[in-house]
């Protein structure tokens, strides 16, 4: 049988999932930084760079959804707590090429933390590429999306190492 740090917490005496009490976790700032790719043909690419794209400003629009979505993620999420975000940026590069990179920071002052409000985030901003985008190209790749930054909590500090993941 696995010690209490062990046992999932997302599960009560029955075996039913329940959302976690946090009533007696202390108040502490807490960020979360996540990351998506969308890969693409590099005059699609392009055309998000240039604006021209016939939906609008694509990356104007994903900026707009991945906040919209970091709120919204305990509606998306069942077992998520609503959150009162504090701060939410969104960022895009690319690689030149075919790649979009987007970057999503999210903070809190809170009981709980803020990772799945970043993941969600770019999550919606990448799906938000593809569908503004798709009528030019609809084999675009969205991928992978991993947490890179948490900090704050009793888990305390998490950075994403490559090296650990595979």
């Amino acid at each position: 049988m696995a010690d209490a740090e062990d046992r999932l917490t997302h599960f009560n005496e029955q075996g039913r999932a329940v959302m976690v009490d946090v009533s007696d976790k202390p108040v502490t700032a807490r960020v979360a930084v996540a990351q998506g790719l969308v890969t693409m043909a590099p005059d699609t690419l392009q055309r998000i760079k240039a604006g021209s794209v016939a939906k609008g400003d694509v990356l104007a629009v994903a900026q707009v959804a991945g906040i919209q979505a970091a709120k919204r993620t305990s509606d998306w999420i069942p077992m998520c707590h609503p959150l009162p975000l504090t701060g939410v940026n969104l960022k895009f590069a690319d690689n030149g090429a075919d790649t979009l990179t987007i970057t999503a920071e999210v903070k809190t002052t809170g009981k709980t933390g803020v990772e799945m409000e970043a993941l969600t985030a770019v999550s919606a901003a990448a799906l938000t590429v593809y569908d503004m985008c798709k009528a030019l190209q609809k084999d675009m790749v969205i991928g992978p999306v991993k947490l890179l930054i948490k900090s704050g909590g009793k888990s305390g500090d998490y950075t994403y190492n490559a090296g650990e993941a595979e």
